[in-house]
């Protein structure tokens, strides 16, 4: 198990909803960092090295499924969880391809959110 606070990059170009994840996540002892699109979570993603990433899937500049791409070459073993509004069949199957250990249709529940941040705990503890 890990001994520290699990560090969380989410990413959507929804100022609402990073607000509405972010505390979501700092309720279940996560600390957060915030992207607002595709190229940013990359950046981060290689600067901060979080322990997993939430990112969404329709964003300006960079969107989630090329960010997805960019993340699993840079950091292969980081926990990635797609949230979207735009998850049609096929985007799910890709993003799963692509390596994302899970997809999240919004509008998402807590309990969603809660069981993804438990995949990652547990993925993060094993990478340790």
């Amino acid at each position: 198990m890990l001994d520290r606070k699990l560090k969380l990059l989410i990413s959507d170009d929804s100022k609402l909803l990073r607000k509405k994840l972010r505390s979501e996540l700092e309720a279940l002892d996560c600390e957060v960092i915030e992207a607002e699109n595709g190229k940013e979570a990359i950046l981060k993603e290689m600067n901060e090295k979080p322990d997993g990433v939430i990112l969404d899937i329709v964003m300006p500049e960079v969107g989630g499924i090329e960010a997805l791409q960019v993340i699993r070459e840079v950091s292969p073993e980081v926990p990635v969880v797609m949230l979207s509004s735009a998850g049609t069949p096929q985007k799910l199957m890709q993003t799963l391809k692509m390596g994302a250990i899970d997809f999240i249709q919004k509008p998402y529940s807590s309990e969603q959110i809660k069981k993804a941040v438990e995949q990652i705990r547990k993925r993060a503890a094993k990478n340790e």
